[in-house]
């Protein structure tokens, strides 16, 4: 009986595949959203862009939200999919990052790249477990690595991703009764804008830290303009939206695999130390 259950859902998930569906990617105006966006068009979605700036081109809509005023994503989920019969896929690509020693931190910018990166996330997949239901549908929060291997002075990051997937596990384990499985998908350094538009705290901001900051952050921005193209972190954020049956953890890309397996393996001291010859730090 169980196995004919999932043939049936594998086979009614399939036809949808091939017919008509609607995605729902929050972020979608740059970066990793953006490349998301462009594939699940060409895959025959239809695809609505949450953001505060609009998507360059006519074939996605747009709906203005800002992710950190508590309620907005909500109203713009329901508004999105009430015309539609249910919701095949969100994607939470939102983000903000900060480089600031915890010392000198503050607390409206950390209460506000929380407010982005984690309860936002909260928010769009409380907002889309009822529409996402009705198709059997998958939602992909985009996690990092960050959030199971330190980043000197990016700790209130790392921070919001590691509880970002914790939330992806433990969503799966309500949802996937219902047919929905939800999956956190950990990108290492993605060459985006997005290492320019990290607040980074200067010299008065950060008293004593500042020359430690600068060096890490400079060291993260290389590491991130150097890394993976944010196209191939979208290639595997479809797959996983197609995968009949989706880890709640995956890695984009073979090398940060390997990264997060040996960090798995390695003691948590001997991994601190490589980070902080990687980021420059004493």
């Amino acid at each position: 009986m169980e196995q004919t259950k999932e043939r049936e859902e594998k086979e009614e998930r399939t036809e949808r595949i091939e017919g008509h569906r609607l995605a729902i990617v929050v972020g979608a105006s740059s970066g990793i959203g953006r490349e998301t966006a462009l594939r699940l068009l060409s895959r025959g979605y239809q695809v609505v862009n949450l953001s505060r700036t609009p998507f360059k081109g006519d074939r996605v809509r747009t709906v203005t939200v800002d992710a950190a005023q508590e309620g907005e994503l909500k109203k713009a989920i329901e508004g999105a999919v009430s015309k539609a019969d249910g919701l095949d896929l969100l994607v939470y690509s939102a983000g903000f990052s900060m480089a600031a020693p915890l010392e000198h931190a503050k607390s409206g910018d950390y209460r506000y790249l929380f407010e982005v990166n984690y309860f936002g996330a909260i928010e769009a997949l409380r907002a889309a477990t009822p529409f996402l239901k009705k198709r059997k549908g998958r939602a992909i929060l985009v996690g990092s690595l960050g959030g199971e291997l330190p980043i000197p002075y990016d700790g209130f990051y790392s921070s919001s991703k590691a509880a970002l997937t914790m939330l992806a596990r433990e969503s799966d384990l309500e949802l996937r009764g219902s047919g929905v499985r939800v999956v956190a998908l950990l990108p290492g350094g993605t060459a985006t804008d997005f290492t320019y538009n990290r607040r980074v705290y200067g010299e008065e901001e950060s008293g004593g830290y500042a020359h430690s900051v600068k060096k890490a952050s400079a060291a993260l921005a290389n590491m991130e303009q150097g890394g993976m193209e944010p196209s191939l972190v979208a290639e595997s954020i479809v797959r996983l939206a197609e995968k009949h049956n989706p880890p709640p953890v995956a890695v984009a890309g073979g090398k940060n695999g390997m990264l997060r397996y040996l960090n798995k393996l390695f003691p948590e001291r001997l991994t601190d130390w490589l980070v902080r010859k990687k980021f420059n730090q004493k």
